[in-house]
């Protein structure tokens, strides 16, 4: 079963989706201020919102962007369709930021209004963006409240206490249609998209916090370490489980791999011989930064894959310092990210130029400005994201998205590809009690990255892919029967620990690129609480993420001593789907002669590229799993901080087990899993992953 914790209700639903959809009633403040006007959907939905933990002072500060709308967001949204449709006259023929700007981005005169106003409310005003579409502003909340019209109060979300407006912000009527909203007054947080290690629910791993550091960078992240047996590509080695797993299941299996090196991913996805990025840039936008990244990755190159030096890579960074919230965020999981992104967009384009951008912290306003930062700037072709907000879909604010909307517009407008990893847990079931996609990847104006599991054989070749979705059971040993409350000598019962996360938005409506190949089952699967119109689906397209077929990635980490040290382990997640397929993409863009750009309607025509250009990856012809040995202790799973010897573990690479969610009264429900593969469009990997001829189809050049 998949298990987590959060609270919901028949009627919390209902509000969360009429709030999303602009569905809201008149607040108390327009009812009583004609001169004002109610701003729909700012305020964060009910769902989020389920769990009060008391009242945000008065004199506490905060930091937030007043967030315009464009002047013609239809002709923004027309652009796009035109210059990404093959077989449009304006196919991959963009505007430049500047012209982009002149047509759609807010004018100075409206910039200069709400500047004046913000001002006249006492707040501090800061940077204006580059397109003109986000002021930065600080005050108290006091303030807020009193220039919003709106009460802000404290929430318990994912586990965190946040702060959010309980109503909806409102503004002078003579900013209306200007002021879209705000973001930053609802804090959200976003998580990596990356796995080693599952945290065993109980165990000491899950529940550590990481402890803030006060230098620039954060300390590098506790060991992880991998534990043979395991196999150089899948298959190489087996073992036959004792006592039998059962279930169906054959005895004798393979042990998953010690992790995939670079050359084998160029293998099987066809890559990085003729076209290996050149010319290329590849930003990666993540939270924080190492102070050893640039000497890891160069060390990890040259034991992995010394016919590509990480040099070749024209490494650079911009790091919003002095970074903060670091205990909030637990900065240095995302070091690990970092590694993760970093060292796999040069495997599958060694010879790009990488960006990598870290945030401030881990809260969405603040990835939001790294975000900014790459696109308004042009800083980038791809850029490629391995986060997002759990179940963001229902959970954030109209106004959140549709600052990161008219981001991605503009992106996709002038000829730059913009890719989020899906997620890691499924449709979010488990977590939050309601089928619900993470955001940005449900923006229907990006390319939303799911994950499969790869199986690489001896000669680099693609001998099998599954859509990833991973059940787990540990074999009861006495090192861990207490931390698992477990019968010596049985297996548990199996959860799932792991799956490519997407579903249907409840927020955007069917983009044209899904029209006809997204089966309506799908599109319409929110049907009973948004009505009939076809939505947007998720994810697009899927790559390598399953941890038991994951990367090799070298990086420091904290050994239990206390010393870091450079090492090699093996990760997986949508974290490095992501990264995976923007190097492959920028190979396409070094094959093209022109940007890719949005790519999402080329690959959603496969009628009319060549059939190698997307590997269907279909429902599983039979059972197979997967045998599995961690640590117990700190280097591994974290069973118990004192435990020796390792777990044992069997896994089942299609787990159709039931989800199961508890309310935090402790109340449970269970349902069959809603995610699969199918042939053609599915749900758990989008149209597939990329075939061995996927950059040529990409470039528009079918069968180089």
């Amino acid at each position: 079963m998949r298990r987590r914790n959060l609270a919901l209700t028949a009627a919390a639903i209902a509000a969360s989706a009429g709030a999303l959809f602009g569905v809201v009633g008149s607040e108390a403040a327009g009812a009583s201020a004609p001169a004002r006007v109610t701003l729909a959907g700012t305020a964060a939905p009910s769902k989020a919102r389920a769990h009060h933990v008391g009242s945000v002072s008065n004199s506490s500060a905060v930091n937030f962007q007043v967030v315009l709308n464009l002047r013609d967001k239809s002709g923004a949204q027309a652009l796009v369709q035109s210059v990404s449709t093959p077989g449009s006259a304006n196919y991959r023929h963009y505007l430049t930021a500047a012209q982009w700007e002149a047509q759609f981005s807010p004018t100075q005169d409206q910039v200069d209004q709400v500047t004046s106003w913000l001002r006249s409310q006492g707040f501090s005003v800061g940077t204006v963006s580059k397109d003109r579409t986000t002021i930065a502003a600080s005050g108290t909340a006091a303030q807020v409240e009193s220039a919003f019209g709106t009460n802000l109060q404290n929430y318990k979300l994912g586990g965190q206490t946040v702060r959010m407006a309980s109503t909806n912000l409102s503004v002078p009527s003579s900013l209306s249609g200007v002021v879209a909203g705000t973001m930053g007054v609802n804090q959200t947080i976003a998580r990596t998209q990356d796995l080693g290690n599952p945290d065993i629910p109980g165990s000491a791993r899950a529940q550590k916090a990481r402890v803030a550091k006060t230098g620039q960078f954060p300390p590098a992240p506790p060991a992880f370490l991998t534990v043979p047996p395991c196999g150089t590509y899948y298959g190489q080695s087996t073992t036959t489980v004792t006592p039998p797993f059962g279930n169906g299941y054959p005895r004798t299996v393979p042990d998953v791999v010690c992790g995939y090196k670079p050359g084998q991913y160029r293998s099987a996805y066809g890559v990085g011989t003729t076209d290996t990025g050149k010319g290329v840039t590849v930003a990666i936008v993540d939270a924080y930064g190492s102070s050893t990244i640039a000497s890891d990755a160069t060390r990890y190159f040259r034991n992995n894959d010394p016919g590509n030096p990480f040099s070749n890579a024209n490494f650079s960074q911009i790091n919003a310092t002095p970074f903060d919230q670091e205990s909030v965020c637990d900065a240095s999981s995302w070091l690990t990210e970092q590694a993760l992104d970093v060292e796999a967009v040069h495997s599958t384009a060694p010879n790009a130029n990488i960006l990598y951008v870290g945030a401030q912290d881990c809260f969405n306003d603040g990835l939001f400005a790294a975000e900014q930062n790459v696109i308004d700037n042009g800083l980038a072709n791809v850029v490629t994201n391995s986060w997002g907000d759990p179940a963001g879909d229902l959970l954030d604010d109209s106004s959140t998205k549709t600052a990161y909307d008219d981001l991605f517009l503009l992106a996709d407008g002038t000829g730059m590809t913009v890719q989020f990893s899906s997620g890691d847990s499924g449709d979010n079931f488990a977590d939050i009690g309601i089928s619900a996609a993470d955001y940005p990847p449900s923006s229907p104006f990006i390319t939303s990255v799911g994950g499969t599991t790869l199986q690489i054989g001896a000669n680099g070749q693609r001998s099998g892919e599954l859509g990833w979705n991973t059940g787990r059971s540990f074999l009861c040993t006495a090192n861990i029967q207490a931390a698992l409350g477990c019968t010596l000598g049985t297996w548990t019962t199996a959860l799932g620990d792991g799956e490519s996360g997407g579903f249907t938005s409840y927020y955007y409506p069917q983009p044209f690129y899904q029209a006809g190949i997204v089966p309506p089952a799908l599109a319409l699967r929110n049907a009973a609480l948004t009505g009939s119109t076809p939505e947007r689906v998720e994810p697009d397209i899927s790559a390598d993420a399953d941890p038991g077929t994951g990367f090799l990635i070298g990086l420091h980490q904290t050994l239990p001593n206390g010393t870091s040290q450079y090492t090699e382990t093996r990760y997986g997640g949508t974290s490095l789907a992501s990264p995976l397929l923007a190097g492959i993409v920028a190979d396409a863009d070094q094959a093209s002669p022109v940007a890719v750009g949005f790519m999402n309607p080329t690959i959603y025509r496969r009628d009319v590229t060549d059939p190698s250009s997307i590997f269907d990856v279909l429902p599983e012809p039979s059972l197979e799993g997967n045998y599995r040995v961690d640590y117990a202790g700190p280097l591994g799973l974290g069973l118990n901080p004192t435990s020796s010897g390792t777990a044992t573990s069997f896994r089942e690479l299609y787990y159709s087990g039931p989800e199961t969610y508890c309310d935090a009264t402790g109340n449970c429900a269970s349902r069959p899993e809603t995610l699969s593969a199918a042939t053609g469009y599915d749900s758990l990997t989008g149209l597939g992953s990329p075939g061995t001829n996927f950059v040529g189809a990409l470039a528009g050049t079918p069968g180089q």
